[in-house]
């Protein structure tokens, strides 16, 4: 199974303001050429399950309509969303860790699980269990916010994989992790 992250940021490390806004992001998309996605839908189309933290599925819920179409995604919260009638044959809530959740999914089958939002991205990689992770930097700076690392007990080292320059000023890169805890099973 694979884990991957993919997410957007400030040009100062940031993946929302300090209240969940994503206006800056937004008015960074309406830059974009039209049908430019920064390779979002090959991506999500290679993905069967996605992990959310809550913030994260309470942000998706104000989309409009729900971003994941049919696939799994599982909330990881240690408080029980709620989930709308529309969305419960597709969306579950899980509380347990990084690791017992990574494996129990690859035991029923998942292939690839897209990892989102900044408190469980930081989970999943303080754990060693993320593989891949593609951090698009847009050309803002917005001072203070919600950043994407935190505090870490251990370097992570990372492998460059690939880098996009889009025209409109995007940086895109990929990394491969090659870190993991030393307390791994």
């Amino acid at each position: 199974m694979k884990l991957s992250a993919f997410i957007a940021t400030s040009l100062d490390g940031y993946i929302a303001r300090q209240d969940g806004n994503l206006d800056w992001l937004d008015r960074a998309n309406a830059s974009m050429p039209a049908g430019e996605d920064c390779g979002y839908n090959a991506f999500i189309a290679s993905v069967d399950t996605l992990v959310v933290g809550r913030m994260t599925y309470e942000k998706a819920l104000g989309f409009g309509d729900w971003p994941y179409g049919h696939r799994r995604v599982v909330v990881l919260s240690g408080s029980r969303p709620t989930i709308d009638e529309q969305l419960r044959k597709t969306v579950e809530h899980a509380h347990e860790s990084p690791r017992s959740l990574a494996t129990r999914l690859a035991r029923e089958g998942a292939m690839h699980v897209y990892v989102d939002g900044g408190v469980t991205i930081r989970g999943f990689l303080q754990d060693g269990l993320i593989d891949e992770i593609t951090i698009t930097t847009i050309p803002v700076l917005i001072g203070e916010g919600r950043p994407l690392f935190g505090v870490i007990t251990d370097d992570i080292p990372l492998s460059l994989k690939a880098v996009k320059v889009y025209s409109f000023g995007f940086v895109q890169a990929t990394y491969a992790v090659n870190w993991k805890p030393k307390n791994e099973d």
